[in-house]
């Protein structure tokens, strides 16, 4: 059994929209195991990518005992949740009757229906219930996220092109 980058991304994906906790697979020559919500600490031999490909801590590691000599040994990879570096400057100060615009989803933000096209929303305008106002691109579906709320667009909290995690703000509106 083999899984490339692209089949880890889209098992996370998957796992993430589900309410499993923990996930065992297991080969010859590796063993995964992904858990939602429990931090996981890699091994001092493991290569750590900062990635937000799911909610959860990944350790992947080779199973104990031979691995084929017909195929590379598999090295131990560990993907944890990235973590931004707090920024340099106070953020502005957050009006508590601010509602948040959250990813229901796991994916790629994008703010626009493609690279030369304008964004949906810009910070400044205002927005209605069921108005689009990005796209969550998850397993190469292109998903319309519509606003639940009307107002003005004070904050747009993601890049576009940025992974986004399940329940991350994407944007905050002011309500009215």
């Amino acid at each position: 059994m083999s899984l490339d980058f692209n089949q880890l991304r889209e098992l996370l994906a998957a796992i993430a929209q589900t309410d499993i906790a923990e996930l065992t697979l297991k080969s010859t020559d590796f063993e995964l195991t992904v858990r939602k919500g429990i931090p996981t600490m890699p091994s001092s031999n493991s290569i750590v990518s900062q990635a937000a490909l799911a909610p959860s801590g990944l350790v992947a590691s080779p199973a104990t005992g031979a691995i084929p000599t017909a195929s590379p040994p598999t090295p131990e990879i560990a993907i944890k949740e990235s973590v931004a570096a707090p920024p340099a400057a106070a953020p502005p100060a957050v009006d508590p009757k601010w509602e948040e615009v959250k990813s229901p989803m796991v994916g790629t933000f994008y703010r626009a229906s493609g690279p030369d096209e304008a964004a949906f929303v810009e910070v400044g305008d205002r927005i209605r219930t069921g108005q689009t106002v990005c796209i969550i691109e998850a397993m190469k579906l292109m998903n319309e996220i519509e606003a639940e709320v009307f107002g003005q667009v004070m904050e747009i909290l993601v890049e576009n092109g940025e992974p986004v995690e399940y329940g991350q703000p994407l944007m905050r509106v002011n309500p009215g």
